[in-house]
């Protein structure tokens, strides 16, 4: 099967660098992802393997009311927060850890979580790297900060490139409600 490749407007330019822990996982403060159905769906599925990893804050919010909110973005519900975190993170992504213990990092992950930081521009298609000062970026996260590293976005995302390139087949691409 042929190797897919995904068309990024910034990418021969762009800078990045997770420096995870040492940030905290600050992507997930705050971060509000819409979540497509069908990565409701799969979330809801597997529900019992995240709970006993999830803080007790967040596990009694997803118990009592879920892991969606009511309030949409893109007409798609958002991944609900506790205490400015989404429900999921604790020392990380509780869906990236479950996931890479069962060899797939990407398997229970929004796809707008797991290609952080391209973002597809819903208008045009098109995709480009988050960075301060492109595409009046505004969340002032450190790591989009491109002078903050030297490292090439296309290697450092090599992964989540990928990821996003399958999203980007239309018999694979994520389905809207």
């Amino acid at each position: 099967m042929k190797k897919q490749t995904l068309d990024v407007e910034n990418l021969a330019t762009a800078r990045f660098d997770c420096v995870f822990p040492t940030c905290g996982g600050v992507c997930c403060k705050n971060g509000r992802p819409s979540v497509e159905r069908d990565e409701e769906r799969r979330i809801a599925k597997h529900l019992a393997k995240f709970l006993p990893h999830l803080t007790p804050r967040a596990r009694a919010r997803v118990e009592k009311s879920g892991f969606v909110t009511a309030r949409k973005k893109e007409g798609l519900p958002m991944l609900a927060v506790v205490d400015g975190w989404c429900v999921f993170a604790n020392e990380g992504c509780v869906l990236h850890k479950v996931g890479a213990s069962e060899g797939d990092r990407f398997r229970y992950k929004p796809w707008r979580c797991a290609v952080f930081p391209l973002e597809k521009n819903p208008k045009s298609g098109r995709w480009h790297v988050r960075q301060w000062g492109v595409k009046g970026e505004a969340w002032d996260l450190f790591c989009l900060n491109p002078k903050e590293s030297p490292k090439r976005a296309e290697r450092t995302l090599a992964g989540e490139l990928e990821h996003a390139a399958k999203l980007a087949v239309p018999s694979v691409s994520p389905k809207r409600r």
